[in-house]
């Protein structure tokens, strides 16, 4: 792939997560507000749409485009209080998990709904680990698994799900 068409993909896939970011119930539990969006759900779909490294590269350009001050994170906030804040740690795992999710597709993975659980799963995961140890260093490790893990389980499951049924939807879009 040439470089312009790269980085219109890479363009796109960083305006798909800001835009998924906008997707957004807040939560409040333990007295932070660490909002459910549909960002994790675009930054696997994505990983794994562009691969591993372009997936990664996305994850970071995303970061930058917040630090940066666009409003692309959680309900149009921008900055680096954001990416030293309480929901650090989960943006801080969007590259790494774009580019496991994307380690599939460059795998030459089929993509169907069994292995879309699977992908999903497992990006989720790190996402919410990159969460939870974030937490862990800012308070403790019981806080951090109750109010970074526990109460987005529901929701990490829904966006599972549908990022799988996504998934076999890509492969049709790759081949046209």
């Amino acid at each position: 792939m040439t470089l312009l068409p790269r980085l219109l993909w890479l363009f796109a896939a960083v305006l798909f997560i800001a835009l998924m970011a906008q997707v957004s119930l807040p939560l409040k539990v333990g007295g932070l507000a660490i909002p459910v969006t549909g960002q994790s759900l675009a930054v696997l779909v994505a990983g794994y749409g562009l691969g591993a490294r372009a997936g990664y590269q996305a994850g970071l350009l995303y970061l930058l485009a917040g630090a940066l001050g666009l409003p692309v994170f959680a309900e149009g906030a921008s900055g680096w209080r954001v990416l030293g804040g309480a929901s650090a740690g989960f943006l801080w795992a969007f590259p790494a998990a774009a580019a496991l999710a994307g380690h599939f597709g460059d795998r030459g993975w089929r993509p169907s709904f069994p292995r879309g659980l699977l992908v999903m799963s497992l990006g989720t995961g790190l996402i919410l680990l990159g969460g939870m140890l974030w937490l862990a260093y800012l308070y403790d490790w019981q806080r951090a698994f109750e109010w970074g893990v526990a109460p987005y389980l529901p929701g990490a499951l829904l966006k599972v799900v549908l990022g799988a049924a996504v998934f076999p939807l890509l492969e049709r879009w790759q081949q046209r």
